[in-house]
């Protein structure tokens, strides 16, 4: 027997990661699998960013980089924060990392502590609670369904708050919902927490490019909550190069300071070829934003339409992110045509991919059992089909 810690035997797998490695396993006994379980963009890297990787290549770029990230780097993501989000940051400020999840992870760990509570609204991206479990903290799930657009409001906010309340934990635009929060939203929240200084927010905003209703809005911007946001962000969605792993935290000085010392004693500095093509994706031409995701709008409504095709889908119109996450629940319960019942959205999903050859995600790994995930970041002939599949093989639930 080789027991594992009790802090990893509290952990649940990625299930996101689970199906998609199960479709691959699929796909390499020769079986046409969609995938549409995955977060990550089906574009390629834009060429000026891969050539500056090459050069940091010729360049000799590979020695260890300074824990937090090159001074470059740090001060082109100050930059960005000005000129696309008007808020002022010094390069002490930023932290990059081994991506975003990283960077939300060294967070969490830096600031809770055992028995601290984290509020999260449902449905959440499935890594949240578990970094949490691994920081010790309790998490408080604030569910917020499809009828309000998938979005906590104010005062679901304030009656979720305890004196143990530690941190907030927001994500827009969303995943796994691609709920978008408005300026006057965020502004709600914003009032709410002014209210309790001792609340740490952190806004996950790696999606903030792929928004579908003219800009995006950071909870950052209000001056009376400012000195307690930290903004996580990276590369990895809007220039599509998740596999570069790099992302960042703009935070208060001392929890960037409390990420850096946490970050120098586990994985140090992240790549230094991959920072230096971060760089030159913050400072290089910006073109290559816009046509993915006018893509990603194209694809959203292509999706959304032939969802809504769909008996028994409940479908909202997601604003940013490339998900789409049906309220299923007209389904749950029924049988397979072997029998099998569909106990819950991950027995759907799992029928999905067996029956329909389509990958998707099980809502419960999100805190939304009811619901499931579609990532439309593939082609429109892929989306086409993969809807019929699905519509087809659901057809045959009784």
């Amino acid at each position: 027997m080789n027991p594992v810690s009790d802090r990893l035997a509290s952990l649940s797998p990625s299930e996101t990661l689970a199906m998609s490695q199960k479709s691959a396993e699929l796909k390499a006994q020769g079986i046409d699998v969609i995938n549409l379980s995955v977060g990550e963009p089906d574009f390629f890297t834009p060429d000026f960013i891969k050539e500056a990787a090459k050069k940091a290549v010729d360049d000799n770029y590979s020695f260890y980089s300074p824990v937090p990230g090159y001074p470059e780097l740090r001060k082109a993501i100050c930059a960005k924060l000005k000129n696309e989000n008007g808020l002022e940051y010094k390069p002490e400020q930023i932290v990059v990392s081994g991506g975003a999840k990283q960077s939300v992870c060294n967070v969490i760990l830096s600031i809770v502590n055992k028995g601290d509570e984290v509020i999260i609204p449902a449905p959440y991206w499935v890594s949240y609670v578990e970094m949490v479990k691994l920081a010790e903290g309790t998490n408080v799930i604030v569910t917020a369904g499809i009828d309000q657009d998938f979005k906590m409001t104010a005062s679901q906010l304030e009656k979720a708050i305890t004196p143990k309340t530690k941190a907030l934990i927001l994500c827009s635009p969303s995943n796994p919902t691609g709920s978008v929060y408005s300026k006057e939203e965020l502004k709600e929240l914003a009032d709410v927490l002014a209210k309790y200084p001792n609340v740490i927010v952190i806004a996950d905003e790696i999606y903030e490019h792929i928004n579908y209703i003219g800009g995006h809005q950071s909870i950052a911007q209000f001056d009376n909550i400012r000195d307690r946001v930290v903004i996580v962000n990276g590369v990895s969605k809007a220039y599509a190069m998740t596999g570069w792993r790099i992302g960042f935290i703009a935070a208060p000085q001392w929890i960037a300071a409390a990420c850096n010392k946490l970050q120098s004693q586990y994985t140090s500095g992240p790549c230094s070829v991959a920072q230096k093509a971060a760089e030159a994706a913050y400072t290089g031409p910006q073109e290559c934003l816009e046509e993915m995701r006018s893509a990603f709008e194209r694809r959203r409504n292509l999706i959304v339409g032939l969802a809504k095709e769909i008996p028994g889908f409940k479908v909202n119109v997601p604003d940013g992110a490339f998900y789409i996450f049906p309220e299923c629940s007209y389904y749950l319960g029924k049988k397979a045509p072997n029998g099998q019942v569909m106990e819950n959205s991950a027995d759907l999903a799992m029928y999905l991919l067996e029956e329909g050859h389509v990958a998707a995600v099980g809502g419960a790994a999100f805190g939304a059992p009811e619901c499931i995930r579609f990532s439309y970041a593939t082609s429109d002939d892929n989306l086409k089909e993969a809807m019929r599949r699905v519509k087809e093989a659901l057809s045959k639930l009784q």
